[in-house]
């Protein structure tokens, strides 16, 4: 079963990188102009909506939320939005974002896991992911984003 996972050392506390994770202001930034929308509730439902396909409500990502710690952990099962694939609700992987303290540093690790099988859109994240953990860092360190020529 595929696994990615990711490593970064921010040069930033927890409350700042986890704020770019969650709130509008940061995800926007982050993940292509989409907004989280979730209770943050274990087992309740959350997505990422924003321009699109289908207008500027977009569902591009959408599940449920697994875990919810402020600051520590954000865990969900997800499937792509409905505009990507016919099959979407067939389609699945877990996503963990942990947050941990490393003398000054936030080491931010994602794994993103349990893919079902032959999902289409492993090929892709595979890359973006990189693309959009390197903006984290570069927006908590800086206050800039990186500019990928989109």
């Amino acid at each position: 079963m595929t696994s990615l996972k990711y490593e970064f050392y921010i040069g930033a506390e927890p409350e700042k990188v986890w704020k770019l994770l969650v709130e509008p202001e940061g995800t926007k930034k982050i993940f292509f102009n989409c907004v989280l929308q979730s209770s943050f509730k274990a087992g309740e439902p959350f997505a990422y909506i924003g321009p699109g396909a289908d207008g500027d409500e977009t569902v591009h990502v959408y599940g449920d939320i697994l875990a919810y710690e402020p600051n520590k952990t954000l865990s969900y099962l997800e499937h792509p939005g409905p505009s990507y694939h016919a099959n979407h609700q067939e389609l699945t992987s877990r996503v963990t974002f942990t947050l941990d303290t490393v003398g000054k540093c936030t080491k931010l690790t994602l794994i993103n896991d349990q893919w079902s099988d032959n999902h289409p859109s492993l090929q892709n994240t595979e890359g973006h992911w990189w693309m959009m953990l390197s903006n984290i860092k570069t927006l908590a360190e800086t206050g800039n984003t990186l500019d990928f020529g989109w």
